[in-house]
């Protein structure tokens, strides 16, 4: 249909431009325009707005037809990005007038998928290309054969992940995939997240908003809803807008003669109106080390004066302070590799990214920095600021928090292990670890934020029973588990299970355990210390030796949590108990495999792994 002046509110000029642009028009261009206009300042009524007063005044062939006005977001979470980006479009979703159905993965009946019509979905991807543990039975059901035909369905994908793992986003992929198999219809089109996901998320939020949209009568207005009586002030500090918190505690709690050294740092959030539970974590955003940074402007022939840009808006730094606290060098991408070769006048990075060389290329990513990189390639000359518009952004590292509120009003503590370690001829530190143990002194800021965890609580039930299973620095929830126990009066059966190398020197908050099981607070505490005997003992091992009494347990109710390292730790001990449920059960192992899958179900098995 050609628009005509005599019958619209625009002038010649612009009738002539809408007439040009219209029909060159794709449908998902068309649905996002009807909804930029709908939320466009001023829409509505009032001068500059592009729609009538009159009623009449539009041709009735130039109205977008009426969107549906439902969605259901699922999200699949791991450490709580995932539930917090889905809360936040469901939020804005409702301000919209849509009506929202959202739910944690493992709370979807997934068999009631077919009659969802737009399915958004925020996930992140675990470990080598696997889904979160909330994730993995509606990931097999959707790419199972009981997966049903979803020929009216709608969705999106939002995938979270980090391109320093070789299966990047790979959960995200394989739901956006396979619905597209099963008949599926993009609202949008999935987008892929690093690290540094805000400005992701934030487009892709807008772009399923506006294909949801549409003028309806009784749709909420513009604007946030004013908040109701009792709803909980919430901090404005954020991921985004970091609170410079100051510490008040910095101990090593390893003993003279260990091989290691574990940071217990106390931390003051007075002031941040910052609310967390046991299970959650906290995010800090560290500073590279000093001594790298002036040898990787050494090594490029940089000035650590000359300004670069540090962000899209175009904000400027003096380099040096923008590899300190700006920009990711110790961790090495594919797709910064992809780009570096661009700068690079050495063909040798060009190669070692061809098809054909992925075991050498994964060799080569997993223990060399930014550093290394130079070095090995020719980046001599390359401007400052053409290098630092490759590189991520620093992300914060996240850490189990070790302390309950209700003990330590204000406060938040972490238990952090140093990491240091030699490669390449070269020492080498953790980032934020180490920048915590040897360059931040009490009186210091941070900048720190909340990180939910919903799927790491303890039970509703406080008489419910708990297993907590936590070698090294994996047992810092556990001690906020158990101080708010305390604080609480929870009557409900704990059991810990710890390890570390040696009893003398490596037994983390060996004051606290035995006062709790003093008082009860503890029920059971077993302990495995690997470099004590001659034959290394493990958590697995100890849970073996009391498999009777665990698996009792298990059937009176018991709730089972993992925290600490997914590749080994974490693995062996869900391979134990399997085992364990299957020998004391007479169970096949298919058969101890849905009993887990049904304490997952039920929540009564979670894991803070990485």
């Amino acid at each position: 249909m050609v628009l005509q002046v005599t019958s619209s509110p625009f002038d010649q000029e612009q009738v002539e431009l809408l007439n040009r642009l219209l029909p060159r028009l794709t449908e998902s261009q068309r649905s996002w325009l009807c909804g930029y206009l709908t939320a466009y300042p001023g829409a509505g009524a009032g001068a500059g707005t592009v729609v009538p007063a009159a009623a009449g005044s539009v041709p009735q062939a130039a109205a977008a037809p009426a969107a549906p006005r439902e969605a259901t977001v699922l999200f699949g979470s791991q450490t709580g990005n995932s539930s917090k980006l889905a809360k936040k479009l469901s939020k804005r979703l409702e301000d919209q007038g849509v009506q929202v159905t959202l739910a944690s993965m493992n709370d979807f009946k997934a068999n009631t998928l077919k009659n969802v019509q737009n399915l958004l979905i925020v996930v992140s991807t675990h470990g080598e290309g696997e889904p979160p543990d909330s994730a993995i039975a509606f990931h097999e059901f959707v790419r199972g054969k009981r997966a049903p035909r979803l020929e009216t369905l709608r969705y999106s994908v939002l995938a979270l992940g980090d391109t320093s793992y070789e299966f990047f986003c790979q959960t995200g992929k394989d739901f956006d995939l396979r619905l597209e198999e099963l008949g599926g219809q993009r609202l949008a089109p999935r987008v892929d997240c690093d690290v540094d996901f805000e400005e992701s998320a934030e487009e892709w939020m807008n772009q399923v908003l506006a294909a949801l949209s549409a003028p309806a009568a009784g749709s909420a207005a513009a604007g946030s809803p004013a908040v109701s009586a009792g709803e909980d002030i919430e901090s404005e500090f954020s991921r985004s807008n970091p609170f410079a918190a100051e510490v008040l505690e910095n101990l090593n709690l390893n003993g003279r003669g260990s091989d290691r050294e574990t940071r217990h740092v106390e931390i003051s959030l007075e002031g941040s109106n910052l609310q967390y539970e046991p299970g959650d974590s906290l995010g800090v955003y560290p500073e590279n080390d000093p001594s790298l940074i002036a040898a990787l402007i050494e090594a490029m022939g940089w000035s650590p004066d000359e300004p670069v840009t540090v962000n899209k808006n175009g904000d400027k730094r003096p380099l040096g302070e923008a590899l300190l606290r700006h920009f990711e060098i110790t961790v090495l991408t594919k797709p910064l590799l992809e780009q570096a070769a661009k700068l690079s006048s050495d063909n040798g990075l060009g190669e070692l990214l061809q098809a054909g060389r992925e075991q050498e290329l994964r060799a080569y990513l997993s223990d060399r920095d930014l550093l290394d990189l130079v070095s090995d390639y020719g980046f001599k000359g390359v401007p400052a600021g053409n290098f630092t518009a490759i590189l991520r952004k620093l992300p914060p590292r996240l850490y189990s928090i070790s302390s309950s509120p209700k003990a330590f009003p204000d406060e938040v503590h972490l238990t952090v292990r140093a990491v240091r370690y030699e490669a390449r001829g070269r020492a080498r530190n953790g980032v934020c670890s180490v920048h915590l143990s040897e360059r931040t002194e009490i009186g210091d800021k941070l900048p720190v934020f909340i990180q939910r965890n919903d799927n790491f609580k303890l039970p509703d039930n406080p008489e419910a029973p708990i297993i907590m299973i936590g070698p090294g620095t994996g047992v810092a929830p556990f001690r906020a588990f158990l101080g708010e126990r305390e604080e609480t009066g929870a009557a409900g059966k704990s059991w810990l299970f710890y390890g570390d190398q040696h009893f003398s020197t490596d037994f983390l908050y060996q004051i606290e355990w035995q006062r709790w099981l003093k008082d009860g607070v503890l029920s059971r505490l077993d302990v495995a210390f690997s470099r004590d005997t001659d034959q290394k003992v493990y958590v697995q091992h100890r849970m073996q030796e009391n498999r009777q009494e665990l698996y009792r347990w298990l059937q009176e109710g018991a709730y089972v949590y993992v925290c600490g390292d997914e590749k080994k730790m974490a693995h062996d001990v869900h391979t134990t108990l399997l085992d364990i449920i299957a020998q004391e059960g007479g169970m096949s192992p298919e058969a101890a495999a849905d009993y887990v899958a049904g304490m997952q179900q039920q929540k009564r098995y979670q894991r803070d792994v990485y």
